[in-house]
């Protein structure tokens, strides 16, 4: 048995945005981290029907389900990329065991990678937790310590 084959399953990620924000955001998570399987990146535009954007995010959750399941991280809450994800959140019969964070920032992306051995709900809560850490405003961090010192 070979390394790879004892390897466990991992969470797949899955980043649904408008436009290319997703694939530039995974390929800037990959020049951070190095290649990585199990994901895949989604871009939402007007160039293709609703129907056949959710058949694409169909095909990219079953390719990325590893096992124990898929996140899929959107940029933001009430666009088109989340409310299509959401759309399979309900589904019956599920795809897999799915879960969906809006927001998605390159520190959400990085934990999501990151951690990828947790389910798709426990990995959704880390995920969240690191994209509102990197949100800083520099000026306000360096005025509190220098108060502080």
């Amino acid at each position: 048995m070979t390394q790879d084959s004892q390897a466990q399953p991992r969470t797949g990620v899955v980043v649904v945005t408008h436009a290319d924000y997703g694939a530039h955001l995974l390929h800037a998570a990959e020049f951070i981290l190095g290649p990585q399987t199990g994901c895949a990146a989604l871009c939402v535009d007007n160039t293709q029907s609703v129907d056949a954007i959710v058949e694409r995010l169909k095909e990219a959750v079953v390719r990325c389900n590893e096992g124990p399941g898929v996140l899929l991280v959107t940029d933001m809450f009430g666009g088109t990329p989340t409310n299509l994800s959401l759309s399979l959140l309900g589904q019956e019969p599920p795809l897999c065991d799915l879960e969906v964070v809006t927001g998605v920032n390159l520190p959400m992306l990085l934990k999501a990678l990151g951690a990828r051995h947790l389910g798709p709900e426990q990995l959704a809560v880390e995920a969240k937790k690191a994209g509102g850490q990197g949100i800083v405003v520099a000026g306000e961090l360096l005025r509190s310590r220098v108060k502080g010192s």
